[in-house]
């Protein structure tokens, strides 16, 4: 057994090493920083909690924790609940009556935005929402500056992210559904129930798991959201659409002020284990 073990080490030490070197020091030396007042250059100054201190009385840093709140609605609950209604649509319909490849061409197609680069699916919303000449504004004939107007902005960042993040479960539901006994199925429509009963009383319990992984890792997703922020907004108009993870990165680089950020990205880092753990306990309890 001990020499199994030691086998299991050897094959196991590489991955160790680079989540060390990758993830365990620098968040370290991240916690570190937050105890300090530095500018990146120079002796970081220990100042104790002040930062931490600041950052509970910062009305930006509490302002983007509920536009993150936002964001987790638009990343996860919306695209969970309507992934799951295509997903059976998909496999139990489009794909009994119109043949596979026909959904699995649709499956592709909502998976699509998930492969392009973020920052490409960023410029190009950026053009079609732009006030002069963008595209939704021409179709509807509207007047709107969709990513300028405080009233408007946050709305439609969480629009283009329901698209940028309902391809993922729909790909990881219809995997789920694959495993689904169809005798439960043929058994429900011999007591003649209808689709939506069979959805919600058979698809939904079964795919419980996929479920879970899929709102884990979309809150997670949408609490250090940053790619599309930076390209369509950069937390504008104002503070209309800051987040954690940018509120970070202006203090980190525009504002020179390393210790702040570090208190930001280590409250963010804390809050995602937190949300983590407690995903994790609800499904063990419902298993």
């Amino acid at each position: 057994m001990r020499v199994r073990t030691r086998g299991y080490w050897l094959y196991l030490a590489p991955s160790l090493l680079l989540f060390l070197g990758v993830i365990v020091v620098p968040f370290l030396m991240n916690v570190g920083a937050s105890f300090t007042r530095w500018s990146g250059v120079g002796t970081p100054r220990w100042i104790g909690f002040d930062n931490y201190t600041r950052l509970l009385q910062d009305e930006r840093f509490w302002q983007s924790f509920q536009h993150n709140v936002a964001l987790i609605v638009a990343m996860a609950i919306v695209p969970t609940a309507i992934g799951l209604v295509l997903a059976a649509a998909l496999f139990d319909y489009i794909g009994k009556r119109f043949g596979a490849r026909t959904a699995s061409a649709l499956r592709a197609m909502y998976y699509l935005p998930q492969v392009l680069p973020v920052a490409v699916a960023g410029v190009v919303w950026g053009w079609m929402l732009h006030p002069s000449y963008g595209a939704v504004n021409q179709i509807f004939g509207l007047e709107l500056d969709w990513l300028g107007d405080p009233d408007l902005a946050l709305a439609t960042v969480m629009a283009v992210m329901v698209w940028f993040q309902l391809g993922y479960p729909v790909v990881i539901f219809m995997a789920g559904l694959q495993r689904v006994d169809p005798a439960y199925y043929e058994a429900a429509e011999i007591d003649g129930a209808s689709w939506w009963r069979k959805f919600w009383h058979i698809t939904i319990p079964q795919i419980r798991p996929e479920i879970f992984v899929v709102l884990l890792t979309c809150t997670i997703a949408a609490l250090k959201v940053f790619g599309p922020i930076f390209v369509l907004t950069r937390g504008g108009p104002g503070n209309a659409t800051m987040v954690p993870s940018y509120f970070s990165y202006l203090n980190f680089f525009q504002k020179s002020n390393v210790g702040y950020g570090s208190a930001i990205a280590t409250v963010l880092a804390l809050i995602i284990i937190v949300v983590t753990f407690l995903f994790l306990r609800v499904q063990e309890r419902e298993q």
